[in-house]
């Protein structure tokens, strides 16, 4: 949402708009002329009761400022979409020319192109200083612990995490509050059709690399890749609108993507890049964005997002090439297989299959479990953090001292483990930063299972975890400990004011039970202790975020076997049936607690029942303009209303059959924002009449109206101008999507929905003279299921989910 002072741009014309207009309406315009055998027929009685006027909330909580809801003009897009169709559009795109096409094809190509390049750099910076930051204080602490200076130990550990946890938390809030957090929900929202406020400028950008560079580095339960993700949708809206607010290139061949639509896009491309730099995995990358982001897909965006991975790619290969010679501390081995299990040959047989569905019910239960109490957390947390700045501080510190004391202080419950004698001399009972055989608080020849997956980075503690032909070495207590420790931590890490992922934690839990579920099978299955940990983080995270297709090319991709493929499906599709008979997704959880006007794929079966002409009786007045219009009128109605939209109404048209009679037409529908940018260029007539399109086309270009500005405040009219007129006609769209009255909400849901609509027009089922020809403007808010139930108390109860609400 780009702009806090639209609080209820969409709300009153939203949430509101009824047949009757403001002042100089006909009386018929109450809506209440219709035929008087619809009224005395008892099959046209409205279905439901209802009881006071439907309004709801236009507030989100994005980051930790309340911001106001808009939504986004998808519709709207400039010449070469050619969906608006206004004069001043219509020209524009018959105007166009092969250079102008050749040129929009080429930047959007070279902005992928960028997308990618950049979001490998960033990657590549904050993968490097993690792994350096993390490892040299792990190494500084193990020489500690060496030397049994336990206590002094503890100190550096909790003060270090301390400090890092202190600038990842000042600068979100005190910079930055809509980078707190993964900002995938965010980023859904606003592929959804809904802006965001704040959610991709420059100051997001800073503190979202620097906080997940800290964040992770201090060692919290939280990952860098939703957070990479975020960073890449950053990445991709400041290339779009040629940098920031304040410092912005007015190239013109970026005009071309000044439009909501080809910023949707780019934003696309950026999502599908990050999750790219967070795993590696290209394919994944764009099958994440298709699947658990965007709302609407086109072919061409699918080769754009697949063209950005690529990239990703090459950049990240580059500097992996550059690092392995030791030049980048202690960020060097490897390649792009993050976890790879592929030296393990997968012999399953048909009984494997039975373990194999156990853990994908197990993943599924324990996923659904992990929402519900995360869901409970974050309600906590949202109180606590209206306390003030220094609330969310003290709550981030707090959770990293006990984060870094259970770091420290659990490896010491465990006993020590005798050194495997077939081992390669060295490999066991190492104190480096990485491997499965940590001596910690051990004698030489004995090693720590334990501390061998706390005393790691994340990503180590994964590749322990994966290790396969690794049987015995991860004790069931430790493995019970290490899953129970990161299920709590998970709860209360996810919340504070830092950048932090999901996706890590919860492979990480998933990875502990599944490897336990495997020391519990023994030798009753072919599979490999290893690769049921693989199993059991994909079962969490289906039974979780409930991702499948995307999910399951990501972990192929992480462990490169592809001999996997048919039970970590099986395990997905498990796992992701049974979470959605509890409770909905992660995702969509923080999405109803930030108080985004998603909108769901499939609208609930009782909206059936309702029309949207009863949805129009309950909202507030409808407030319309006619097509030349008085300058005080049009003041008049921005400063009494937020609506982002108003139909057009000419009184006195001819109807094109000849009639004598004259009739009330609707013209279309104007945005605020063109009738602002009216008003700022004093396009005033001195009598009222239509102008000629050619006269406007003098005036007005395409760039103009591409402007977002709805800012009324700045407009300076003066007195003599209240007098005079404005021809609306040239600037309102002829064609906007209508319903009739009879049309089921949920019908009117999918439509709005599919067609990424911002305004939807309900029209009369009778048309002629004395009838007003809209009866109101439904926008999302109106189709939230939650606002419906609000207004129609005798709607039959939602089951599941909705009920949850």
């Amino acid at each position: 949402m780009e702009g806090a002072e639209q609080a209820q741009s969409e709300g009153s014309n939203g949430l509101g708009e009824r047949n009757a207009s403001m002042e100089a309406e006909p009386a018929t315009a109450n809506g209440e002329a219709a035929p008087d055998l619809e009224s005395s027929n008892s099959l046209q009685q409205p279905l439901l009761r209802r009881t006071g006027t439907l309004s709801a909330s236009h507030l989100a909580i994005v980051g930790a400022k309340v911001s106001h809801i808009e939504s986004l003009d998808y519709e709207y897009v400039r010449l070469f979409s050619g969906i608006n169709e206004n004069d001043l559009f219509k020209q524009d795109w018959r105007s166009r020319s092969k250079v102008q096409v050749l040129q929009y094809i080429f930047l959007k190509w070279n902005l992928a192109f960028l997308i990618g390049l950049l979001t490998g750099l960033f990657a590549t910076v904050i993968n490097l200083a993690v792994e350096n930051i993390a490892g040299y204080k792990l190494l500084i602490v193990s020489d500690y612990i060496e030397k049994e200076r336990y206590f002094m130990g503890l100190t550096i550990l909790t003060g270090s995490n301390l400090l890092l946890t202190l600038i990842a938390t000042v600068l979100v809030v005190f910079f930055a509050p809509t980078a707190a957090g993964p900002g995938i929900p965010e980023i859904k929202a606003y592929l959804n059709g809904v802006d965001t406020p704040d959610m991709f400028g420059a100051p997001t950008l800073f503190v979202k690399t620097v906080g997940s560079i800290g964040a992770v580095a201090a060692g919290l339960d939280l990952g860098k890749e939703g957070p990479m993700v975020h960073i890449g949708t950053c990445i991709a809206s400041l290339l779009g609108q040629g940098g920031t607010e304040k410092y912005r290139l007015k190239w013109r061949w970026l005009r071309y993507m000044n439009n909501d639509r080809d910023r949707r896009d780019l934003i696309t491309c950026g999502s599908s890049a990050g999750v790219c730099a967070a795993f590696r995995a290209p394919v994944g990358g764009v099958l994440f964005a298709l699947e658990e982001v965007a709302t609407w897909w086109r072919s061409a965006l699918l080769w754009r997002t697949f063209f950005s991975t690529a990239v990703v790619v090459v950049v990240l290969r580059a500097f992996i090439e550059y690092c392995s010679s030791g030049r980048c501390g202690l960020f060097g081995d490897g390649g792009l297989i993050m976890f790879d299990v592929s030296n393990v040959t997968l012999r399953y047989h048909l009984m494997d299959i039975v373990p194999v569905a156990i853990i994908g019910l197990i993943g599924g239960l324990i996923g659904t479990l992990y929402n519900y109490f995360l869901h409970k957390v974050l309600r906590l947390y949202s109180l606590i953090n209206d306390k003030g700045k220094l609330a969310k501080i003290l709550l981030s510190l707090a959770v990293a001292v006990f984060t870094s004391v259970c770091m420290y202080s659990l490896p010491f419950l465990v006993s020590c483990t005798k050194c495997d004698p077939s081992l390669p001399s060295g490999s066991c009972s190492t104190t480096g930063r990485t491997g499965n055989f940590k001596r910690f608080n051990c004698p030489t020849g004995y090693y720590n299972d334990l501390a061998s997956l706390l005393f790691s980075t994340n990503d180590d503690a994964v590749r322990n975890l994966f290790s396969t032909n690794t049987t015995g070495e991860f004790h069931p207590f430790s493995l019970v400990i290490y899953f129970i420790l990161y299920f709590i931590l998970g709860l209360f890490t996810f919340g504070i004011a830092v950048p932090s992922g999901l996706f890590l934690p919860i492979i990480l839990m998933g990875s502990a039970y599944g490897r336990l579920f495997g020391l519990a099978m023994g030798r009753s299955t072919n599979i490999d202790e290893g690769l049921f940990a693989v199993l059991g983080a994909a079962s969490l995270m289906a039974g979780s975020m409930r991702m499948t297709v995307s999910l399951c090319v990501i972990f192929l991709e992480l462990t490169n076997n592809l001999l996997l493929l048919p039970i970590t499906m099986l395990v997905l599709l498990i796992a992701k049936s049974v979470g959605d008979c509890f409770d909905k997704s992660i995702y969509e959880i923080i999405l109803d607690l930030k108080g985004l006007p998603f909108l769901d794929a499939n609208p609930e079966p009782w909206m059936r029942n309702i029309t949207v002409g009863e949805l129009a009786d309950v909202k507030p007045p409808l407030v319309s303009l006619q097509g030349v219009e008085k300058v005080s009128r049009i003041v008049d109605v921005l400063k009494n209303t937020t609506h982002n939209g108003f139909p057009v109404i000419d009184n006195d048209a001819m109807p094109p059959t000849g009639q004598s009679t004259r009739a009330m037409e609707l013209h279309g529908l104007i945005l605020r924002a063109h009738i602002v940018a009216v008003l700022k260029k004093k396009w005033f007539l001195q009598e009222p009449k239509r102008t000629e399109e050619w006269e406007v086309r003098e005036k007005f270009s395409w760039v103009e109206l591409q402007e977002r500005d709805t800012n009324f405040e700045k407009v300076a009219i003066a007195k003599h101008e209240m007098d005079m007129y404005v021809d609306l006609h040239p600037f309102t769209n002829k064609t906007p999507y209508t319903v009739v009255e009879d049309t089921s909400v949920a019908k009117a849901m999918v439509l709005f929905r599919q067609v990424a609509l911002r305004h939807l027009l309900i029209v009369p089922k009778y048309q002629g003279a004395g009838i007003y020809p809209v009866l109101g403007i439904l926008t999302r808010q109106d189709l939230r299921a939650h606002n419906l139930q609000t207004v129609f108390p005798n709607l039959p109860k939602a089951k599941g989910r909705e009920k949850k609400r």
